[in-house]
């Protein structure tokens, strides 16, 4: 039995491909991992501007899959992404061991709101006298 790992990915659509196309594409994916791997979350981040021109496009659709597979796996999604027509990137990591667990444990913690301190009282210091008074002052 090979051992199994974390792993997510991201594919960015092309907004070419339409609202039905981009749908097909997801649930090909979703279907491709489900074959191989345990498939444990879809995220659809939509539509976003991208940081540069790809293919002459500045908008794609962006989705977010979070699986479990044997090593071997990933190495053959990243080269059906790459022949795949609607394709324009993708990325895939291994996550590491553990950082699921710690992700489950950690609670959103409640930002402690600091009250500003009290200002001690400033002394203020005499103001000097004008240059008109002083100039008045020497001359008598």
């Amino acid at each position: 039995m090979a051992l199994k790992a974390n792993y997510e990915t991201v594919m960015v659509i092309s907004m070419k491909q339409g609202e039905e196309g981009i749908q097909a594409l997801i649930e090909k994916f979703k279907a491709l991992i489900e074959s191989h791997a345990t498939l444990k979350s879809v995220d659809e981040w939509g539509k976003r501007k991208l940081a540069y021109l790809i293919n002459k496009e500045s908008e794609g659709y962006y989705v977010l899959m979070n699986f479990e597979s044997e090593a071997e796996f990933p190495a053959e999604l990243d080269r059906i992404y790459r022949i795949t027509d609607g394709i324009m990137r993708s990325l895939i990591i291994r996550k590491p061991d553990g950082a699921e667990a710690e992700e489950a444990k950690e609670e959103p913690k409640a930002e402690a709101v600091e009250e500003p301190a009290e200002e001690a009282p400033v002394e203020e210091a005499p103001a000097e006298e004008a240059p008109a008074e002083a100039a008045e002052e020497a001359a008598e």
